[in-house]
């Protein structure tokens, strides 16, 4: 499969937001945050630094199944803290296989210690399929006569 394209391709057509919490907030604070920003996941940033991200998974798995309070339980007591990040100029097909070998949802992206954003792999499937899409239409254009090279 060839996918073409960098990370930043991929951040420069997203918004630019990049939803935080802080590790004080309450899981069920980051709850509605995630629930307001139709989100699966946040960044937990202590001002500028990323100590760590929380998701639906985290919630599901250490509040739910465990049968703690969400309205009493600090986020940093949940998050996860063994992140695994990627940089801008990184390829979209490593950062596919990345996110499918490790089995995660969302890859937050750092340019030096500097967060830039947070990508999905719902966004990395879009781009995928515009890769696809775009290919596809060359191929029909060039069957039909219409390459001009």
């Amino acid at each position: 499969m060839d996918v073409s394209g960098t990370i930043d391709a991929i951040l420069n057509q997203k918004s630019g937001e990049i939803f935080t919490v802080s590790p004080n907030a309450t899981v069920f604070e980051a709850i509605e945050m995630m629930d307001n920003k139709n989100v699966g996941a946040l960044l937990v940033m202590e001002g500028k630094k990323l100590v760590g991200m929380f998701s639906e998974r985290d919630y599901t798995r250490k509040i739910v199944l465990r049968g703690k309070r969400s309205r009493e339980t600090k986020v940093a007591e949940i998050m996860s803290t063994n992140l695994t990040v990627t940089h801008p100029r990184e390829p979209v097909e490593k950062c596919l296989r990345l996110m499918t070998d490790k089995r995660i949802r969302h890859l937050p992206v750092l340019d030096e210690d500097k967060v830039v954003g947070v990508i999905s792999i719902g966004d990395l499937v879009k781009w995928v399929i515009s890769c696809q899409s775009a290919a596809i239409a060359h191929l029909e254009n060039y069957i039909s006569g219409g390459y001009t090279g």
